[in-house]
């Protein structure tokens, strides 16, 4: 027993898949995804007539379960992950819809409240960098904001400075991946990287209220060890945010802000230069001290600073205090 999914041969549809359902004598739908992991689909059932006799067959996903439970057809799959959803048949606008739906992203659905237009930190087109591994990532498309690609080496998202250092980084987590990465230790290294950087934070898909939910850890222990994490790293903050949607958010405010705060910063470091938000960053002055020559110092007085991007405040500040 299979969940077919084939490209829609209808170059004019907007719905850009075929799904055939493997219940009664089989059902298909046309739809956008070929799984419900970020939202739900919209699915317009088709007659099955118009299956292709050669489809251009895209997955075949083994079932271990495909039945009708009332106005509804619970799908489950054959795998460790993303293995359960939902195709649902309800009412809206006065007439049927059909929706494919997991989990996930119905709990996601909750609460729709609208999210703000306005600019943050008053930026015009705030430069954005996007881990080019990052799956499903955030388009910010309700904001003024330029998206650019390329492999990061902290954070999914990141604001840049203009020699491409990392200035502001933010990590994104569903609360499996959360979980999952603080059982594995992976989180912890992620957290130490992260607190090397001026400003950083790690969001969280999901409320917290969940964490006690789930049942692919003990609770308590996630709760310590996200504690743990927390006290350990205090610059690095875990923000836990009800949905997708929101966290998009949370992330877009929290970089907008830290580019204000750098152009600040790098405002008053510079001799007469304009401070505020449009600031695209001022040069150190000449006699400042080189990156190498500070890490070399640090590391020879047993001071732990990372061998690549921005050397931290505070050990700037220590090598000030000792080269008066």
């Amino acid at each position: 027993m299979e969940l077919v999914i084939a490209i829609n041969p209808d170059p004019d549809s907007s719905l850009k898949y075929l799904i055939w359902v493997p219940i009664g004598d089989g059902r298909v739908f046309r739809t956008s995804d070929t799984w419900p992991r970020t939202k739900a689909l919209f699915c317009f059932p088709v007659d099955r007539s118009e299956w292709p006799v050669h489809p251009e067959v895209v997955e075949r996903i083994p079932l271990r379960s495909c039945a009708g439970r009332g106005a509804a057809i619970d799908v489950i799959a054959e795998r460790a992950r993303e293995n359960r959803s939902q195709i649902v048949f309800t009412r809206a606008r006065g007439r049927q819809m059909v929706f494919w739906q997991a989990p996930r992203t119905r709990k996601k659905a909750r609460p729709n409240v609208p999210v703000p237009s306005a600019r943050a930190a008053g930026i015009v087109d705030l430069a954005i960098a996007v881990d080019s591994r990052e799956r499903y990532g955030y388009t910010f498309k309700t904001q003024q904001v330029v998206v650019t690609k390329r492999a990061l080496t902290s954070g999914d998202y990141a604001i840049l400075a203009d020699d491409g250092a990392i200035r502001a980084a933010v990590e994104r987590k569903g609360l499996e991946d959360l979980i999952t990465s603080l059982s594995n230790g992976r989180l912890g290294f992620q957290i130490a990287d992260l607190a090397s950087l001026p400003h950083a934070a790690v969001v969280v898909e999901e409320r917290y209220s969940q964490v006690f939910k789930q049942n692919w850890m003990r609770p308590a222990k996630v709760a310590d060890g996200l504690a743990e994490l927390q006290v350990r790293y205090p610059t690095v903050q875990i923000a836990f945010c009800e949905t997708r949607k929101l966290a998009e958010e949370w992330t877009y405010r929290f970089l907008a802000a830290s580019a204000a705060h750098a152009a600040l910063v790098d405002g008053a470091a510079a001799d007469g230069a304009p401070s505020g938000p449009q600031t695209s960053g001022a040069k150190p002055p000449s006699d400042a001290p080189k990156p190498a020559m500070v890490r070399a110092w640090a590391n020879a007085n047993g001071i732990e600073v990372s061998s690549k991007g921005r050397v931290p405040a505070a050990v700037l500040a220590a090598y000030a205090d000792a080269h008066p």
